[in-house]
């Protein structure tokens, strides 16, 4: 035609298309009218071979083709070299002859030689008689969305090279239920999974057994989608099983729409920086604890000191109240620096593994007995009133009789120290399951909240003031809690920091069965024997006369066979043992004893030599302490009122 636009056939014999009778017929040139007002659309029609039969003003407008210019071309005129070279215009026609419609999105050729990304849909046209007639072809441009879509991919490559190239932080996404959806390469240097190998995961395996079965990683994620992110710090782990100190924000990730789409997971590793933390914290509370050592020390020091002085300054002069007065200060205040000394060699011990612990059968109440009656002056002093609350049952444990003391009278003795006169303090003993505890409660100010984690760690207490009136080094809480754990049991403290609520401490101990009763030889009653093991007769004899002046039973052995046997047949509660023996020597009558006998007693070594690597020699070889010869008796009598128990 003349104005280029398409011929249009009428199939004469085929139904009329027309609207309802009342709105008129539509004719032929209205179809070519409304297709040719279409300027945002390529709508033109191509022959069974793919000659372009027609052109629309949105041809010319996206092809560049004036109508004269293309039709009768055969449409491969607008595909770029590639796709000709895979003869695609064609194959295109195959399909839509074959299946009735082929669409897809490509690159496309304007008449200037231009590309532009074109959707394109090519439809099968049939007459009545089902013969192919020809295709229609609608073109439209999507060069501008292709561009944004571009700018999309380009920038989501970008921020995907940004968090992948992050290394210090572990940056990955979880789905809305928790399961790995990517994986940086922060998130490998810190965790130690590969990508395929932790994506499709739950990100609860990062957490720590013990974390994970509390449900704790569900409430971060259900934290996270009420109020939009959860920040924490705590132990994770790594792919090899270690823990690392981590801090996690968790963010919750939502669409246009609202709709939840997961999370977003960002984990640092402060292990290091939390080590040094921790470093520079225990760093100042030493610190601290040095300068209370040194007034505690110094305290005992000033009357020993003032003692000597005035004894030294009467001479021969000195009455002998006087000399009496002075002795007995001279003595309380060698007891006290005692204490001290013993606080800090058992909290070295125990800190460096380094403490034997007897393995016997131990009933809870004498303990409880026991710590208070050698706490009770010192509670009367304060008037205070000390209560036992006795089981109905009678529970033991399997343990040191004298750690187990210990602990008991540290618990009671803080209780005394910081409850104002006049208080009331108790002690309670029951049966819970399979476990035994001991609860010391007092009421006196009580500890803040906030301070009751800190309660056993080793020198927190020395962060209080020098001038305190309660005095004391802070060990006894620490100490308190590792023997406990030794005896695989567990220490808790609760207290509301309220004055007159006080403070209680419960220790849960794992029971045991009541053992059978001792056989004792009779007229030996409840005495307490100590073998003495030494091949120097003489010392051996007067050693066994000095345990008995001290109300002991005693019994000898001159070489390392024979100790073994004792040992065995006369089952001591306590060994002093000489380390150069016949036979064998003291080590390894240890080494025996600890192999050989079901429940071996305390040791103590008894030796000439008094290095730091023999004392350090025999704490190894499972010796209790290290007396060096010649023993002092105050000393001596001391050590084994603390494990044996103190006599009537």
């Amino acid at each position: 035609m003349a104005d280029g636009s398409a011929p249009v056939t009428r199939d004469e014999t085929g139904p009329d298309l027309h609207l309802p009778l009342n709105l008129g017929l539509i004719t032929d040139a209205d179809y070519r009218l409304m297709i040719d007002a279409i300027t945002d659309y390529a709508i033109f029609f191509l022959d069974p071979g793919g000659i372009v039969l027609s052109w629309n003003a949105g041809a010319r407008q996206v092809q560049g083709y004036e109508p004269h210019e293309v039709i009768g071309s055969h449409f491969s005129v607008f595909y770029p070299p590639d796709l000709l070279d895979k003869n695609w215009p064609r194959h295109e026609l195959e399909v839509a002859a074959r299946t009735g419609q082929y669409q897809e999105e490509g690159w496309r050729v304007r008449k200037d030689g231009t590309r532009f990304w074109a959707s394109v849909v090519i439809t099968r046209l049939t007459g009545p008689d089902g013969k192919l007639r020809g295709f229609s072809k609608i073109t439209r441009d999507l060069s501008s969305r292709q561009k944004q879509d571009e700018l999309l991919r380009a920038s989501e490559e970008r921020f995907r090279l940004i968090v992948d190239g992050v290394k210090d932080y572990a940056i990955f996404m979880l789905d809305p239920h928790g399961y790995v959806m990517s994986w940086n390469t922060g998130a490998k240097a810190t965790k130690g999974y590969e990508a395929h190998e932790i994506i499709g995961k739950h990100f609860s395996t990062f957490y720590p057994a013990e974390v994970a079965a509390t449900g704790f990683p569900d409430e971060e994620l259900k934290t996270a989608r009420e109020v939009g992110r959860f920040e924490d710090e705590g132990w994770r782990l790594r792919k090899d099983g270690s823990r690392f100190w981590a801090s996690v924000i968790i963010t919750a990730l939502f669409d246009e729409t609202g709709r939840h789409r997961g999370f977003a997971k960002v984990t640092r590793d402060l292990t290091e920086r939390r080590r040094i933390s921790t470093l520079e914290d225990e760093g100042r509370r030493i610190t601290t604890f040095l300068a209370m050592l040194g007034h505690e020390l110094r305290n005992p020091l000033t009357p020993i000191s003032n003692a000597v002085a005035i004894m030294e300054r009467l001479g021969p002069a000195a009455d002998a109240g006087t000399l009496a007065r002075m002795s007995s200060i001279i003595g309380r205040q060698l007891k006290q620096i005692t204490r001290l000394v013993d606080d800090l060699l058992d909290v070295g011990r125990i800190t460096s593994g380094k403490i034997h612990l007897e393995s016997k059968p131990v009933r809870l109440s004498d303990v409880i007995d026991e710590s208070i009656e050698m706490l009770r002056p010192s509670a009367d002093a304060k008037r205070h009133t000390l209560v036992f609350h006795p089981p109905s049952g009678d529970p033991w444990i399997t343990g040191d009789r004298a750690r187990m003391i210990q602990v008991v009278c540290n618990l009671l003795n803080n209780a005394i120290k910081f409850t104002p006169d006049g208080g009331l303090i108790g002690v309670r003993l029951r049966e819970v399951g399979a476990h035994a505890e001991v609860g010391v409660e007092d009421n006196g100010p009580g500890i803040a909240p906030a301070a009751l984690p800190q309660v056993f760690m080793l020198f927190a207490q020395g962060e209080q003031e020098i001038s305190r009136p309660q005095g004391g080094l802070g060990l006894g809480l620490t100490l308190v809690q590792q023997l406990v754990t030794l005896h695989g049991g567990d220490v808790s403290a609760f207290s509301k920091g309220m004055p007159g609520e006080g403070a209680e401490f419960v220790i849960r101990l794992p029971r045991v069965a009541a053992p059978p009763e001792k056989k004792r030889n009779e007229g030996t009653g409840d005495r307490k024997m100590v073998l003495v093991v030494d091949d120097n007769r003489d010392a051996a004899e007067t050693m066994s006369l000095l345990i008995e002046s001290l109300g002991y039973l005693s019994r000898t052995a001159a070489d390392g066979p024979s100790a073994l046997e004792a040992i065995k047949v006369e089952q001591p509660d306590l060994v002093l043992l000489d380390i150069g023996l016949p036979g064998f020597s003291g080590v390894e009558v240890a080494r025996r004893v600890r192999r050989e006998v079901p429940h071996p007693p305390t040791l103590v070594a008894v030796t000439g030599y008094g290095q730091a690597s023999d004392r350090d020699a025999s704490l190894e070889a499972g010796f209790y302490a290290h007396l060096t010869k010649p023993v002092d008796a105050q000393q001596l009598e001391g050590l084994l009122a603390r494990l044996l128990g103190k006599l009537d």
